[in-house]
């Protein structure tokens, strides 16, 4: 079995605890009543916000899933949906200030998920795993696996 053939296994798995980390630390700081998938959808509407559309290719889910998904962070909080600057059928969904505040929550979170990996493999090896990845991944492309 060639060196690298765990390679697809191991990112999986880490990417899996990059999205448990991130959700530990947003339930620690008081946001119990979102998913890890609306994290996802809150990657694509910051900064600047998107349309149901962009948060449904975003996701890879049904303009009708990312509308449930959009009605669920409005009525929680976490989203408004406001006229769009340049399509008036459309309507651009932002974050809150409690959205930004649960994206802040993450961040941090996140930021001390590398610190970890940054004592675990030293600074140089962790910025080397950083540059060989943004070689091959896709920037952008967050998304939750189906």
């Amino acid at each position: 079995m060639p060196d690298n053939a765990d390679l697809p296994l191991l990112l999986l798995s880490a990417a899996a605890e990059v999205s448990r980390a991130a959700q530990a630390g947003v339930e620690a700081a008081g946001f119990t009543d979102i998913r890890p998938t609306h994290g996802f959808a809150f990657v694509r509407m910051t900064p600047d916000g998107a349309t149901v559309g962009e948060i449904a290719e975003h996701l890879e889910v049904t303009k009708q899933a990312a509308s449930q998904l959009v009605d669920e962070l409005v009525t929680k909080g976490y989203a408004e949906r406001n006229p769009h600057p340049r399509d008036a059928r459309a309507r651009l969904i932002t974050l809150t200030e409690r959205g930004w505040a649960a994206t802040r929550a993450a961040d941090a979170a996140l930021a001390e998920f590398t610190r970890g990996w940054s004592d675990t493999l030293g600074a140089n090896t962790l910025a080397q795993v950083n540059r060989a990845l943004a070689r091959v991944v896709s920037p952008g492309r967050v998304r939750p696996s189906r």
